[in-house]
């Protein structure tokens, strides 16, 4: 089956890095993008950053721009979010998601989502 599985969520004071794994399964991944979504407590679901599995092209959204870097592993069908000078307005659950259209890195992220595949999420909280 289909499968995105999300980890490394957790508790980081601010100015801290976490680095997040989607690790995907069941589907052939050279042919989508993945990215990354987080929803906090009253707020919209937003994306964060993605990246293309047949070439590597990346995207980010402003407020994540020279904080987070998004890279993949092809040979363990996994992507990371290395989220680093974290600030308390990224405390979120963060989702991995998959759209079938390698190109979509950016316009996954327009309302109505066009994602494909949803991972459950991981908590990341940004705290003193």
């Amino acid at each position: 089956q289909v499968q995105l599985v999300e980890s490394g969520g957790g508790l980081v004071q601010p100015g801290g890095s976490l680095r997040l794994s989607c690790a995907a399964s069941g589907f052939t991944l050279d042919y989508y993008a993945i990215g990354w979504f987080r929803q906090a407590p009253g707020k919209e679901r937003e994306g964060v950053s993605s990246i293309s599995m047949s070439d590597g092209s990346t995207y980010y959204a402003d407020s994540v721009k020279g904080r987070f870097t998004i890279s993949r592993d092809i040979p363990k069908k996994t992507v990371y979010l290395q989220m680093n000078s974290l600030k308390p307005e990224d405390t979120a659950v963060y989702y991995c998601a998959a759209s079938a259209d390698p190109g979509s890195i950016a316009t996954m992220f327009i309302p109505p989502f066009i994602v494909h595949y949803w991972g459950r999420g991981t908590q990341v909280t940004v705290s003193s």
